[in-house]
């Protein structure tokens, strides 16, 4: 938020409406122009949002690239006439937007004013350090003590307490399976966090579970991206200093790997890149419909430097078949590949608590079916099929309810969404706590995995369906690779066509009309889980993999 605030504060005002309190959301609208379109567009009236702002086409292409409308920027900026001193900066933010980074720079040059100045050197230090071996450190180990045996650094982007997600359970998750193995991990978030979102934490350690958490906390936050490695380099090398890991453990995306990369190079230490995602692929999803971005700069660059922090690593880890082929298929070293699949800790595979309770408490009645999903509601989750099923369910009379846990970019238009489908009963409870994920797992029927056939959600098996399964609940998922690869069709849970309702209503109503195929698919689900899929067993793979490189 504090970048935004800086860089691009029309886009502040649109991130402000989503963080304040809904009591205080309304005041935004005194904050001017910008301010009263922020609330519209929070509130789901986009079009009001942008018809505010029509008749000033700068302030129409600056509020559309903060809401992130490219087509409707390129339109008013046609409408700016050459001599615009706000033209230059609208320009190059649409190229960037695009991934058109050179084109970027370039729209810059010349460009009067220290405004458009600042931005041309932050996006020539971005293309920089897309350059592999840009970023070096000047800390060597000069013959200090030798690394401890089995203590591993893992290199991260944030972490619990602060953030939970996936990303952030896995991290946490592995580093307590890998105590319980006799291993000694400890965690470094990236520079700045948690205080660069939005957290006032200045604790340099927290201690979570009795994992230590070691936050790489600046006295001041550079704004360029060079300035912002090079500052989290030096942290480290101070960090690595002092607990002297035998092994890096870095975690996706590149910046951190490039991190691990030069500590690699200054202390002698072995690097592993654990890849749980593909982030070039996300990027391309959250900007699905815009075309030619395959070949735009910023992917092709993000993809090449990925693939050369996979390359280099002295092993890599990954979360599945789908994507460990994908890793080869860039050239790795098949022996060098290892998979350390998303787990479930041991609670998850005891019995569920009593679901009525929530479910009381939420309005689902007895003889409803609920269905649904605990996610991040983002674009290539694909909720909106799931929300077109329901309405087909209920359609054919039968008493479906959706269920969506979780909070994102897309919440509000799929809240506008459902209501479009008559679905004024959809529950969208926002965020839980992790210690609620279960409780909200017992109020579901059917768990559903709806993703959009992009090509992330073909490589990158989510962690919220092992989790579900593990739970008993049968799963029903979009037939991605690597989704069809946990539940086997038939056997663990079901498949249908990505961004097919009727076939996803069709699979529902199978489950919905006979409670005996639900509970032999949950069953077969938790049992394999139980014996393919804890972090228990992950740990194993882990002080396996770091034995192979003198580590333990």
């Amino acid at each position: 938020m504090v970048r935004h605030i800086t860089d691009d504060p029309v886009r502040a005002l649109t991130l402000g409406w989503r963080a304040l309190p809904a009591p205080l959301r309304g005041w935004l609208r005194l904050a001017g122009p910008y301010g009263r379109a922020s609330a519209l567009w929070g509130a789901g009236d986009k079009r009001s949002a942008l018809g505010s702002l029509e008749r000033r086409p700068a302030r129409l292409a600056a509020f559309a690239l903060a809401v992130d409308q490219p087509q409707v920027a390129r339109s008013a900026l046609a409408r700016l006439p050459g001599s615009s001193a706000a033209r230059p900066v609208l320009a190059a933010r649409l190229a960037y937007r695009e991934g058109r980074l050179d084109d970027a720079v370039r729209e810059l040059d010349g460009a009067p004013g220290g405004r458009a100045a600042r931005l041309r050197a932050t996006l020539r230090a971005e293309a920089a350090m897309l350059e592999p071996g840009t970023l070096k450190s000047r800390s060597k180990r000069n013959g200090s003590p030798a690394p401890v045996r089995g203590r591993v650094l893992h290199v991260v982007t944030d972490g619990l307490p602060t953030t939970s997600a996936g990303y952030t359970v896995r991290t946490q998750e592995i580093a307590l399976a890998q105590r319980a193995a006799g291993l000694d991990p400890h965690v470094a978030t990236r520079i700045g966090f948690p205080v660069t979102a939005g957290h006032i934490d200045g604790r340099f350690e927290v201690a979570v579970d009795g994992v230590p958490y070691h936050r790489l906390l600046p006295w001041v936050m550079p704004g360029r991206m060079d300035a912002i490695a090079a500052t989290q380099l030096r942290h480290a090398s101070k960090l690595v200093d002092s607990l002297k890991p035998a092994v890096l453990h870095a975690a996706s995306n590149y910046s951190n790997a490039l991190i691990a990369i030069a500590l690699r190079e200054a202390y002698q230490i072995p690097y592993v890149y654990e890849v749980r995602g593909f982030w070039e692929d996300t990027w391309l999803s959250r900007h699905a419909g815009t075309a030619g971005l395959e070949s735009s700069d910023r992917y092709v660059r993000s993809r090449a430097l990925e693939t050369h922090c996979m390359t280099t690593a002295d092993l890599v880890v990954t979360l599945g078949e789908a994507m460990r082929a994908e890793i080869i298929g860039r050239g790795v070293d098949p022996d060098k590949v290892i998979i350390a699949p998303n787990g479930v800790s041991e609670e998850f595979l005891t019995p569920l608590p009593d679901g009525a309770a929530l479910r009381a408490r939420l309005g689902i009645r007895p003889d409803e079916f609920a269905v649904g999903l605990v996610s991040s509601l983002v674009a290539h989750e694909g909720i909106g099929t799931l929300l077109e099923a329901v309405k087909i369910l209920k359609d054919k009379g039968v008493p479906a309810r959706a269920l969506i846990v979780g909070d994102g970019a897309e919440r509000t238009a799929l809240a506008h969404r459902a209501a479009e489908l008559g679905l004024d009963d959809a529950i969208f409870t926002g965020r839980v706590p992790m210690s609620q994920v279960r409780e909200h797992h017992a109020a579901l029927d059917a768990f559903v995995v709806p993703r959009t056939p992009d090509r992330v959600c073909q490589l990158v098996t989510p962690l919220k369906p092992v989790e579900a399964m593990a739970s008993g609940l049968p799963v029903v998922v979009s037939a991605t690779s690597a989704l069809t690869e946990i539940i086997e069709d038939g056997v663990r849970g079901m498949s249908f066509p990505p961004g097919d309702a009727h076939a996803l209503a069709d699979r529902l109503r199978r489950l919905q009309a006979d409670p005996a195929l639900r509970a032999e698919l949950g069953t077969n689900a938790r049992e394999w889980v139980a014996r393919d899929r804890t972090w228990k067993h992950n740990a194993d793979r882990y002080r396996d993999a770091y034995a192979r490189l003198g580590a333990v």
